[in-house]
């Protein structure tokens, strides 16, 4: 939609084209939908003023001052200065209140010269920014650029460093961002307040892009495909977290900013019956019957788990770089009122989905996703929950192209030392070094038939006898499940299973895998930092008092 379609959209004509589609739509119908057209779905331009109605409670608005946004008129414009001082502010920014938390909302508005930013901008997003950092509440950034105001020269260039200075500050203080990409955003803020906050949220068919399709054309002789700098390509490339229809977005953002907002309530106490921590207690099983078990496809994975254990999961993509991994879930969620940060893999239950999911097996993206998420949860000062169960290493030239081997080095490092509580649970068939990847925790759960190993059996067996029959013999070797991994100190205690396995009662076996975590953080989120990283330490250096000498063998 033009400048001129929305200055005109309040006028008595009862009719009028959709911006997206062409097709002639009523008027009052389109401005009653928020400017969404019944026809084709598109999401037509919304002023600052009809943005922060959409998105705030009713009367909760209170205007926060910044400077003029309007700036810097244009040299040759200079006898137009009426016309130019008449022009809507770029930027409207308020305290205000979403689903009934406080929030700091600046919303850009395109009507001003094309969305162009300048100094004042960059002011007005970095007055917007203090507010929020004065009162703990999550800043919102609505998006709709055109680029930088070339009339200011390198000052409108420099505003985007004011803006990302101004978020740097809020993420040392552990303040939420969460930032709205609309139609279109384009230029120096998608390098800075657009792209680097917590959370990106995506209108349906946004266009975000540093560069325009006629500079890449005029510059490098390359034409831009179809479809490349919209929110869906986006999306799947690991940019953004997720698209948010227009009817929806105020319901979504009061998710997002309660679960960052309010005062995580005191979980539950401990259930002593909710895992075991004997090793003899559990059933007497071969352990090349609780590998199998834990390769059934009906068994419950990450993503089950996530909407039965857990309240209020919200689902986070992307690896902000290239990608977003199909076999690693991550998102925010509660367990029994409390927030955490979740990460899960997943297989699939049919062939179709095990092939989509990469047979549960990580990609360098999915790595650097995780890290990205942990990296949200230490700042939040939320507790990190990993359901493990993947296939181990994805074996591709790809993988060893985007260096996989370091996206790996990365998520260890960061786990080694991260400020909150990690508790890992291997859920199903966990092997490589891939595990390790999200299961470097303070406690880790093994389900009753779960396995968990450097190497499947059949590999192994295939690498040490040349056939991979000699594989039930292997995992015995390899004590690779749940009773074997308990006496070596490998893991702290067996969550148990329903009759028959988790894949024969998975609400049952939600429900036990529930209590157990509900334990484990319980015991972990009082702890000091200092003691929680030193325990962590002492914990991989094999200290525990139960660890012994993994006794696998050749024989």
């Amino acid at each position: 939609m033009t400048v001129a379609d929305i200055e005109t959209a309040t006028t008595g004509t009862a009719w009028a084209l959709c911006p997206s589609c062409d097709r002639m739509i009523y008027r009052k119908r389109y401005e009653r939908a928020h400017r969404v057209c019944p026809e084709c779905d598109g999401h037509g331009m919304l002023t600052a003023a009809q943005r922060i109605a959409l998105l705030l409670d009713p009367d909760s608005a209170q205007p926060i001052a910044t400077a003029d946004t309007v700036t810097g008129a244009c040299p040759e414009r200079g006898a137009a200065a009426p016309e130019v001082t008449a022009l809507p502010a770029a930027i409207g920014c308020v305290r205000g209140t979403v689903g009934g938390t406080p929030i700091v909302l600046a919303v850009m508005d395109f009507r001003s010269r094309g969305g162009s930013s300048g100094r004042a901008v960059g002011a007005a997003v970095t007055a917007a920014a203090a507010a929020a950092l004065a009162d703990r509440a999550p800043l919102v950034v609505v998006t709709a650029s055109g680029g930088e105001r070339r009339q200011e020269g390198i000052a409108a260039l420099l505003q985007t460093a004011e803006a990302s200075r101004a978020l740097r500050r809020l993420d040392a203080a552990g303040v939420p961002t969460i930032s709205v990409i609309t139609d279109p955003t384009d230029g120096g803020i998608v390098a800075s307040f657009a792209t680097s906050t917590d959370i990106i949220v995506a209108e349906p068919g946004a266009r975000l892009g540093f560069t325009g399709p006629r500079a890449i054309q005029q510059t490098a002789g390359q034409t831009l495909p179809a479809g490349v700098q919209t929110a869906e390509s986006l999306l799947a490339h690991g940019i953004v977290d997720m698209i948010c229809h227009r009817t929806s977005l105020r319901i979504r953002l009061a998710r997002l900013v309660e679960a960052a907002d309010r005062p995580p309530r005191r979980a539950a106490p401990g259930d002593v019956a909710a895992v075991g921590t004997d090793p003899a207690a559990p059933t007497a099983r071969e352990p090349w019957d609780r590998v199998r078990a834990a390769r059934r496809r009906d068994r419950p994975t990450g993503l089950d788990y996530f909407t039965t254990v857990f309240d209020d999961f919200v689902e986070l993509h992307g690896d902000r770089m290239s990608a977003d991994c199909p076999a690693l879930i991550a998102g925010t969620a509660r367990l029994d009122g409390l927030p955490v940060v979740v990460l899960g893999t997943r297989k699939g239950h049919t062939g179709p989905e095990l092939t989509a999911r990469n047979y549960g097996m990580l990609t360098p993206a999915g790595h650097r996703k995780a890290v990205r998420i942990m990296r949200l949860a230490a700042k939040l000062g939320r507790p990190v929950v990993a359901l493990v169960d993947t296939a181990g290493a994805h074996p591709g030239i790809e993988a060893e192209e985007q260096a996989q081997a370091v996206a790996i080095a990365e998520s260890l490092d960061l786990l080694a030392e991260l400020p909150v509580p990690v508790v890992a649970v291997i859920t199903g068939d966990a092997d490589s070094g891939r595990t390790l990847a999200l299961a470097l925790a303070d406690r880790v759960l093994v389900c009753g038939n779960a396995s968990y190993s450097v190497i499947s059996p059949q590999e192994c067996a295939t690498i040490r006898w040349k056939a991979s029959a000699a594989a039930p013999k292997v995992a015995a070797g390899l004590r690779v499940d749940a009773v074997a991994l308990l006496e070596l100190g490998i893991a702290d205690a067996i969550v148990p299973e329903p009759e028959g396995g988790a894949d024969r009662d998975p609400v049952a076996a939600a429900a036990l895998l529930q209590r157990a975590l509900r334990q484990a953080v319980h015991e972990l989120r009082d702890l000091p930092t200092a003691d929680l990283i030193t325990q962590r330490h002492s914990r991989f250096r094999g200290d525990s008092p139960n660890r012994t000498e993994n006794m696998a063998t050749d024989e």
